[in-house]
């Protein structure tokens, strides 16, 4: 594929050269190939990008919600139309397998679909006679300009857990793709350019720091979505409320699943490897710890043991291929850090993942999956997101004991639990503390018509992105109270 060099913005229904005069390069994690350079871009892109925004929301909340939603449902058949090219593109920069690339555009096309419910979704509430002769309903409107401000590991999916409802509520947005995965929203934008979108609806400003800043920092901007890791996300979260945004913000996890001794171990093996290794651990909702209780320990350590040296690693493109690399070397380099802190700390490297070099592509920022046996819960391995394919394993006699692990950390964003048992399913639904949950399912990622729900230091906010907690979060509500006298007309 071939890409424009520097990669354009996107402002006011045009394409256009930023202002920037820096640039980084755009690196396909597998290869070390420059695919080309994404601008940083300075605040007056951004502040172009708000002005048009702001522009077309004049209009576009006039818009009918029945008329708004046509150019999802055109979205939607230009996705599903170029999903195979789309897919590319992310395995291409951000380094995952085409398998795992398609399924993301799967969840985004979800989210699409969706949104073109708004019509019903975002609906109000009325009542007569709330007193003799006054009626009183409660309406939604929407806030105004809004901004995504988007991370590398899913550079389709996550912008769709946002945008489509946004603009289907009548807001206008603005877009910031990571850096380091620009490359997969400008095929998007490609696509919204030919839905007929008025323009300014939708804008695109590349960059790092000082277009999050300028986001965060601008006037008109009155709500901002933020995916990241967990000290990023509180940063943004503080300093878009500190300047009066509505915010929701999603940051790191660890995120446990508990194996009973009545557990599938065969379905429950293949399931959390997947879930472990699957994007080379680099999502939100990658097990990172598994925690045997009673007899589960061995039979699951070897199996697991086995899943992770039988993974294929390589180019996400070809053929066979089971796990990509990770994003940057400097990624590659902190991981392997983390497994040797892990060691020095007390663990067991029952499965080492360090130093491989995948044939014909030496380059690439490349990690087996590894398995750290005997991770102390107090250390501090125990407690770190570690984003790459590295599964610690941990033992405990009860699952109250388990329960009590999982809520005793930082981290709330999603615990699983592997069993045949309906009492301990239901006891673990119950008092886990983190805001996605599953039973006998190593990620729990919820459709889009649910919420994608987290907790504690995983999610910074009151309303997550999708389904009706999107809608809550891209209109404000306004009560009208209403009385209409019969003879108040008699004298006009």
């Amino acid at each position: 594929m071939s890409y424009k060099n520097p990669l354009p913005n996107y402002i006011n229904g045009e394409w256009c050269i930023s202002q920037a005069s820096e640039f980084l390069n755009v690196v396909n994690p597998a290869t070390a190939e420059v695919l080309t350079q994404v601008p940083l871009s300075p605040k007056s892109d951004v502040e172009a990008a708000t002005q048009a925004a702001a522009d077309a929301f004049k209009s576009w909340r006039r818009v009918p919600p029945t008329d708004r939603i046509q150019y999802l449902f055109k979205l939607k058949f230009l996705l599903e139309d170029h999903i195979e090219e789309l897919s590319r593109t992310i395995t291409l920069e951000c380094g995952k397998t085409y398998g795992e690339s398609k399924a993301e555009w799967q969840r985004a096309i979800e989210n699409v679909e969706v949104a073109c419910g708004i019509p019903m979704l975002m609906q109000g509430y009325n009542l007569e006679d709330v007193a003799r002769g006054i009626d009183e309903m409660m309406i939604r409107q929407p806030m105004g300009v809004t901004a995504i401000i988007a991370p590398f590991n899913f550079p389709g999916m996550i912008p769709f857990w946002f945008m489509p409802y946004a603009i289907a509520c009548g807001n206008t947005c603005i877009i910031k793709p990571s850096e380091k995965v620009p490359l997969t929203l400008q095929k998007v934008f490609e696509l919204l350019e030919k839905t007929g979108l008025p323009k300014g609806v939708v804008n695109l400003v590349n960059g790092a720091k000082e277009v999050v800043d300028a986001i965060l920092e601008h006037p008109t901007i009155r709500a901002i979505s933020f995916v990241g890791s967990s000290p990023v996300a509180q940063y943004v979260y503080s300093k878009g409320a500190a300047h009066g945004k509505r915010m929701q913000c999603q940051g790191g996890a660890k995120n446990p699943i508990i194996i009973l001794p009545d557990a599938d171990m065969e379905m429950t093996t293949r399931i959390a490897a997947d879930s472990a290794f699957g994007c080379a651990g680099q999502r939100c909702l990658a097990a990172s710890v598994a925690v045997t209780v009673g007899e589960a320990r061995h039979i699951f350590t070897d199996a697991i043991a086995n899943a992770a040296q039988t993974r294929v690693v390589g180019f996400g493109l070809d053929d066979g291929v089971q796990m990509g690399p990770v994003i940057t070397s400097q990624s590659k380099a902190r991981i392997e850090g983390l497994i040797q802190q892990g060691a020095d700390e007390g663990a067991k490297v029952l499965v080492d993942g360090r130093n491989l070099k995948v044939s014909g592509y030496e380059q690439g920022n490349f990690i087996r999956p590894t398995i750290l046996q005997n991770v102390d819960p107090k250390s501090e391995i125990a407690r770190t997101e570690i984003f790459g394919p590295v599964l610690g394993l941990m033992h405990l006699e009860t699952i109250e004991d388990a329960i009590a692990l999982v809520n005793s950390g930082q981290w709330g964003n999603m615990a699983c639990l592997f069993t045949n048992s309906g009492a301990a399913a239901r006891q673990f639904r119950y008092e886990a503390e983190a805001g996605n949950i599953g039973i006998n399912i190593g990620v729990a990622a919820p459709m889009a018509f649910f919420p994608f729900s987290g907790w504690k230091e995983s999610f910074y906010g009151d309303l997550h992105g999708q389904g009706r907690d999107a809608v809550e979060f891209f209109t404000q509500t306004k009560v009208v109270v209403e009385r209409w006298p019969k003879n108040w007309s008699r004298q006009f």
